[in-house]
């Protein structure tokens, strides 16, 4: 029976998705940012669960590939096609720009397809994490809620969409090594990156709120730099 825990949190991941997907479509962008974060939680739980129960399987290395794929590729890049539907559109050419929203979802499944048969990465990721681009794009709708007017007019920009839409898949793929969250002991010396990445993040939140996704994203990729430069 433990066997099939971990696939349950899976599905769960997988569930919250589909249900994030059909926020955005009516238009409720917050609540399918929402969705991601309950997706996030869950796909950062089953692995844990299935290390202390032991309980791994092909199966389950399957099934959180294409869960994920629906929560951290499709379900973003609707958000972003909202965002798009949201701002000026240009005559001519939002009908073809707009649909660049969904380059994070195809870039998103290479993503997870290299991740499924790179041996590199069994200790860390080679490229950003889904998870962490889906949670980057989903504070986008908190942030023109919370940010006003000021931010609004550079978030609901077609040119801009278009450049985040094409970084943020850029960086899924990217040879560009970051260290994972797991932790195999609690020996401050052998985590302190992520202790310091933990306390940051925690501070930023305080201080930013939704404003602080980005910021904490930027710090990891930062903070995973110096690791390796320091490591090699």
């Amino acid at each position: 029976m433990k066997q099939h825990i971990p696939n349950a949190i899976t599905c769960l991941n997988l569930f919250s998705g589909c249900i994030g997907i059909v926020f955005a479509f009516q238009e409720n962008l917050s609540y399918a940012g929402y969705a991601i974060i309950i997706a996030a939680v869950l796909d950062f739980f089953d692995g844990m669960v299935a290390r202390l129960l032991k309980a791994y399987s092909d199966t389950g290395k399957e099934l959180d590939s294409l869960a994920d794929m629906v929560s951290f590729g499709v379900l973003p890049s609707v958000i972003v096609y909202h965002l798009f539907l949201q701002a000026p559109q240009l005559n001519g050419l939002s009908k073809y720009l707009n649909y660049s929203a969904f380059l994070i979802a195809v870039f998103s499944a290479l993503r997870l397809a290299k991740f499924n048969t790179d041996e590199r990465q069994s200790e860390n990721f080679i490229g950003l994490p889904t998870p962490a681009n889906a949670l980057l794009i989903a504070s986008l709708p908190w942030i023109l809620t919370e940010g006003g007017v000021f931010l609004s007019a550079y978030i609901l920009n077609p040119f801009f969409l278009f450049i985040f839409s094409l970084g943020t898949s850029l960086l899924l793929v990217m040879e560009m090594p970051l260290f994972s969250l797991k932790f195999k002991t609690f020996n401050i010396n052998d985590n302190r990156y992520r202790y310091i990445l933990l306390f940051s993040s925690l501070l930023f939140i305080i201080i930013f709120k939704f404003i602080a996704i980005p910021i904490i994203i930027f710090v990891y990729i930062i903070l995973s730099i110096i690791q390796f430069r320091v490591t090699r």
